[in-house]
């Protein structure tokens, strides 16, 4: 089962249910997983899971739209975002950590310079961890989530104050 164990599906199985989804397709390998709350089938149209999306900055409207003063992740507590700024915001469901491993330093703090490739934190998830990177030269100036919590995709992790 592509190194898969019941242990890893069942605590997928948890995340998936505190989230505000409706259904996950998660593939890996041989391995194909497909989770819904609302009795919908794989047929569907449904966004496959990917555990490596790039780091995401607020969302760009179409030209056409208004701006909104808010990031389009339907949270009625999202950060403003000032016009330059970046939010950077989890690429999946996981576990944030802000250091590599427990008792490390961790990645950043606030108020600390970043650059582009520089190392925010992790994401977790099934064992699998992937890393953020600020995208963008500046200043940490918000830091939304803690060690250890739970993240939804698209959720606020960091708020970057570009330098210049």
């Amino acid at each position: 089962m592509s190194g898969i164990s019941t242990q890893d599906i069942e605590a997928l199985m948890a995340l998936f249910e505190r989230t505000e989804w409706k259904a996950m397709h998660l593939t890996l390998g041989d391995f194909d997983l497909f989770l819904s709350k609302d009795g919908s089938s794989p047929d569907r149209a449904v966004a496959p899971f990917a555990h490596a999306l790039p780091v995401a900055s607020a969302p760009v409207p179409p030209a056409d739209a208004p701006a909104p003063a808010t990031p389009s992740s339907g949270r009625a507590d999202a950060p403003v975002v000032p016009a330059g700024w970046t939010l950077v915001t989890a690429t999946s469901l996981g576990t944030f950590y802000r250091a590599p491993k427990p008792g490390a330093p961790v990645f950043t703090e606030l108020g600390a310079s970043v650059a582009e490739d520089s190392e925010l934190c992790l994401i977790e998830v099934m064992k699998l961890f992937t890393t953020l990177r600020a995208t963008t030269t500046g200043t940490v100036r918000e830091i939304y989530a803690e060690d250890g919590q739970l993240v939804e995709f698209g959720q606020p992790l960091f708020l970057i104050e570009p330098h210049g």
